[in-house]
């Protein structure tokens, strides 16, 4: 078994404590001692990683909303063109982009092709291909009309990242279907989104009927469901049908917020600012300011912004990152979500940071295990020279992580 000893690092544990002197001892793919001090670990046998006093041993970041697959495009219909030869390869490269930055692992919120994420994934557990622990999702799974459904009746043919259906029954079927292909998470759009025009944000385009009957074939797999709802109604539907992963909810009302709370223990909510605060206040290169009023973005945000603050104070767990691969929002730029939390969201820098490390353990069904430093835990660990509670941008500067560890093995190495 490997030994590899983190000696006089400053270790911020994701716990919520002030970052501490102290070594990291990783045996195989676990950490297996935490010190306070530094050099009371043994170190015989150990490969050495000195961290000088002054650089930061945290652990990996956790990418709530992942889209693996989506080549930072501005046209979903071009990328349900691409041919699944040069998609997979497309996927592939961003995998391995994600564990260069830090991120060690994603959930994913959405496979442009059915299969995509699913070899990705295993590919990725069998040691084939660099890159982040991934639980691999369907395609969006959307209604006539609904986000991604980018057919008219003079071209019926127009595909994007999305699977359409209408009715329990076709909606049944499918989620057997994609489960038999080996999918962890079947992605639901319950409601509309600003790029809708006749299904906007605050609409609820997917009946009760149709989540229900996709929940009852989840539950009876033990799989797991996401949803885009942003509506307060699509939100409430989500919660009383066992959705984890809530993604948007920027819409959702008192009676809304009430559900999330009295479900705290299981389910999480993902904002997803980072393309709305990019397109309603960064966005003059993609958008007109007519485009920005039209679709709402500064009012989404604002909304966003008020949602967030009542689920943080009743103890929802609130998890950072979410919609990268996007045009507004290339990836490898995920980690700017910490700093959009605490800018926007009036996170602290602690409370920002565990949205992508802690929180997102929790959200993957590995609390205690991922996104923290503690004795058994997962040895996924960035080495970073620069403290990301002072200058959470750090985490986005490739040439400040020295150290890039996943399951216990070097991804990268410059010390």
């Amino acid at each position: 078994m490997s030994r590899i000893l983190f000696s006089d690092v400053r270790i911020l544990d994701c716990l919520g404590t002030d970052p501490f002197v102290g070594d990291v001892l990783v045996e195989g793919n676990r950490i297996t001692h935490v010190a306070s001090s530094s050099g009371t670990l043994p170190d015989a046998d150990a490969h050495i990683v000195r961290g000088g006093g002054t650089k930061i041993l945290m652990p990996g970041l956790i990418e709530s909303h992942a889209h693996l697959t989506i080549d930072n495009t501005d046209d979903l219909a071009k990328l349900g063109a691409i041919p699944v030869e040069e998609h997979t390869l497309i996927a592939m490269h961003n995998a391995r982009l994600y564990l260069d930055h830090g991120i060690t692992s994603c959930i994913s919120a959405a496979s442009a092709k059915p299969r995509l994420d699913v070899v990705i994934r295993n590919e990725i557990d069998a040691g084939r291909i660099p890159g982040p622990r991934l639980l691999a999702a369907s395609p969006w799974l959307t209604v006539t009309g609904g986000l991604g459904d980018m057919r008219t009746l003079h071209m019926p043919h127009t595909e994007s990242m999305a699977i359409f259906a209408d009715g329990p029954e076709e909606y049944r079927r499918l989620t057997r279907e994609l489960i038999r292909e080996g999918v962890d998470i079947i992605k639901l759009v319950v409601s509309g989104d600003s790029f809708v025009p006749h299904a906007g944000s605050e609409t609820t385009v997917m009946s009760e009927a149709e989540l229900a009957a996709a929940a009852d074939v989840v539950h009876a797999h033990g799989k797991r469901m996401s949803a885009h709802a942003r509506s307060a109604e699509s939100v409430k539907m989500c919660v009383r049908h066992g959705v984890k992963v809530i993604y948007h909810a920027n819409y959702a009302d008192e009676e809304a917020i009430d559900l999330l709370e009295e479900n705290r223990d299981h389910v999480f909510v993902s904002p997803n600012i980072g393309f709305t605060v990019v397109a309603a206040y960064e966005g003059s290169a993609w958008f007109t300011e007519e485009q920005v009023v039209e679709f709402g973005f500064r009012e989404e945000l604002a909304s966003a912004v008020k949602v967030v603050a009542k689920l943080k104070k009743r103890g929802v767990r609130v998890l950072g990152g979410g919609d990268y691969g996007f045009f507004v929002t290339p990836h490898g730029r995920n980690a700017r979500d910490i700093d959009h939390f605490i800018h926007h969201l009036d996170f602290s820098p602690m409370e920002a940071i565990q949205s992508m490390t802690r929180w997102g353990g929790d959200a993957m069904d590995l609390p205690g295990e991922l996104g923290v430093i503690q004795e058994g835990a997962l040895a996924d660990l960035l080495l970073v020279d620069g403290d990301p509670l002072l200058d959470p941008l750090v985490l986005m500067k490739q040439d400040k992580l020295m150290v890039i560890m996943k399951d216990g093995r070097f991804h990268k190495s410059r010390n």
